[in-house]
């Protein structure tokens, strides 16, 4: 029995996966200037001019535009200070709710057709929807190099916001000191097993970029790969062709978009999430309540 299905051969249906797999391709002529980098410049100027539209003249009756941006704004800034508390919510906010809006905007722009499916076949002679292997966009976020950014970017606000609230020597004796209040010879005997355990956090701490941008980035790009292999389905392992395969592409993927609005959206929460509450862990003050 002869198990080489063509489904196995995802490098000739996908082209996120066929344009050098993982790495984001520079544009043609562009060299280090990526589909992706592209794709965030576009995404930023979008969020930014739309702000632009709906505050440039703030209104007491809002419309439409405004109404909408106020909404959002005082939702995020609700979540946020619900996690972090009134004292740290107006620092942590705006790069939060940055975070926020730019990924769920990036993750949603990904699933406009065209994206990663328009592009320059081998020659790179002129754009095509054949054969692409170098897509005009890509999705920022199945970019590692982007969430990687965001993470980074992420850890140095967050280590400034824990310094401030808490000073440096706050901040050490935070991981590494006695925890619960201990006091008298208790507080002692057991400081070597929290330095131990500061340790492990230090580690855990130096980790959170890691885990944080291959969370994001591994959605986003799984859901892109699995949206670009059912659009080439009917072609590649159906053999359709002409206004068949055209339809196919169309409609197998149709499904699989509903359900990616949902994870796009979903990945934006709990990347941003996951940031709100190592804000709360590193800024709570001892005695604090809980």
């Amino acid at each position: 029995m002869d198990f080489n299905l063509p489904i196995l051969a995802l490098d000739s249906m996908s082209p996120l996966l066929a344009a050098g797999g993982i790495a984001a391709p520079g544009l043609p002529d562009l060299g280090w200037f990526t589909n992706s980098i592209l794709v965030a410049i576009i995404v930023t100027v979008a969020v930014l001019l739309f702000t632009r539209m709906a505050t440039k003249r703030m209104e007491t009756i809002p419309g439409k535009k405004q109404n909408f941006v106020e909404l959002v704004i005082e939702f995020l800034y609700g979540q946020v200070e619900g996690i972090v508390g009134k004292h740290v919510a107006p620092k942590a906010f705006p790069l939060l709710a940055t975070i926020f809006i730019f990924v769920i905007t990036a993750n949603w722009f990904g699933l406009i057709p065209g994206v990663g499916t328009v592009g320059w076949g081998p020659g790179k002679a002129a754009l095509t929807v054949d054969a692409v292997s170098t897509p005009l966009l890509r999705p920022a976020t199945a970019d590692l190099n982007m969430t990687l950014a965001l993470a980074l970017v992420f850890m140095v606000v967050w280590f400034w916001i824990s310094v401030r609230e808490l000073g440096v020597w706050g901040s050490l004796v935070h991981i590494f000191g006695p925890k619960g209040g201990l006091v008298g010879a208790l507080k002692y005997a057991l400081m070597p097993i929290f330095i131990f355990v500061g340790l492990i956090e230090v580690i855990s701490i130096a980790f959170r970029p890691v885990s944080l941008s291959l969370r994001l980035f591994g959605n986003v790009f799984a859901g892109e790969s699995l949206l670009s292999v059912m659009g080439g389905l009917g072609k590649d392992i159906f053999g359709l062709s002409g206004f068949a395969a055209f339809l196919s592409s169309v409609i197998f993927p149709i499904p699989f978009y509903f359900m990616e609005i949902l994870v796009g959206a979903l990945q934006a929460t709990v990347f941003t999430l996951l940031c709100a509450v190592y804000i709360k862990l590193s800024t709570t003050h001892e005695g604090e309540d809980h």
